[in-house]
């Protein structure tokens, strides 16, 4: 779960309501594909706009579906208590493990943070993973946070942000890194584009956003990777960059949910509103691109 490919899926919505059926259906292919773990609720699967009930029953959704594969689910919200409610739903629902963003509307400080993470980890009973994702949550942590909240109880991984361009500075940074957090720890990249040089360079895992959709594409990247064929994973990165260009220009999220209507996986407007997606040229830019880079070979598995 902490090491390899994680991935996160959509919570695709019908009608503005969660459509289980293509929901498990994402999970499913995720199974099949064999990724090495799958986070429910993260910041693609639109956690921060569904209710506490929404959300423990797609934490149970995830769970069944997923089989023997691990499952993090993600329980940022605004109040201590009510990530402590989301907690309690996801290890009732037999979640692996937890993924916690310190989610604010009020700017948050690193004492917040830290108090936030210490709450939280003081009756847990499964591990859980830091989720450091400043384009989202406004929030932007230091090294001497992550040490702190490293040395709390439970905490198993830190998502970080992307790594440095260029192998060198990549490498100093997870050396960096590594060298101030506990040896269980693991630093698990993000940002899509980074996934390359952020696994070359040394990190445990890639919390992947198109991961969640097109696993297949993501477990050639990270296998290579991890075999240590550091040209290969980065010519795997290099062949995907106009689909790196469109998470640049238009953001990951609305781009995998237009990916994932397009080749049939979720329903149209699949995404919870206020969140209105791409629009038409947008949407023909990513047609383009599946087009060009062959995605639907692999839309078989389900």
């Amino acid at each position: 779960m902490f090491t390899g490919l994680n991935a996160f899926p959509l919570t695709p919505l019908a009608d503005q309501r969660i459509d289980e059926t293509a929901f498990t259906g994402l999970v499913e292919r995720l199974v099949a594909a064999g990724v090495d773990g799958i986070t429910a609720l993260g910041s693609t699967g639109s956690y921060a706009y569904f209710t506490r009930e929404e959300r423990a029953r797609v934490a149970r959704l995830a769970v069944e579906s997923a089989g023997d594969v691990p499952v993090m689910i993600g329980v940022g919200a605004l109040r201590t208590k009510h990530v402590l409610e989301l907690v309690e739903d996801a290890q009732n629902a037999g979640a692996s493990g937890l993924l916690l963003a310190p989610v604010s509307y009020q700017a948050l400080t690193p004492e917040d943070v830290l108090g936030l993470f210490e709450d939280v980890t003081r009756d847990l009973s499964v591990p859980l993973a830091v989720y450091d994702n400043p384009g989202t949550t406004r929030f932007t942590f230091t090294d001497e946070l992550y040490q702190s909240i490293a040395a709390l109880p439970h905490v198993a991984s830190i998502k970080i942000p992307g790594v440095p361009a260029g192998p060198a500075a990549a490498s100093a940074r997870n050396a960096g890194l590594r060298s101030i957090l506990p040896a269980h720890v693991t630093i698990g990249v993000s940002g899509d584009a980074f996934a390359a040089a952020g696994l070359n360079a040394g990190c445990d895992a890639w919390y992947s956003v198109i991961g969640g959709t097109l696993p297949a594409l993501a477990l050639a990247l990270t296998r290579a990777a991890r075999s240590g064929d550091a040209d290969g994973a980065r010519e795997i990165s290099g062949s995907l960059q106009p689909l790196w260009d469109l998470f640049s220009r238009h953001g990951s999220l609305r781009v995998t949910a237009a990916i994932a209507e397009h080749l049939g996986l979720v329903p149209s407007h699949c995404l919870p509103l206020p969140i209105r997606g791409l629009d038409r040229s947008q949407r023909d830019d990513v047609e383009r691109v599946c087009e060009l880079l062959d995605l639907s070979a692999g839309i078989s598995l389900r």
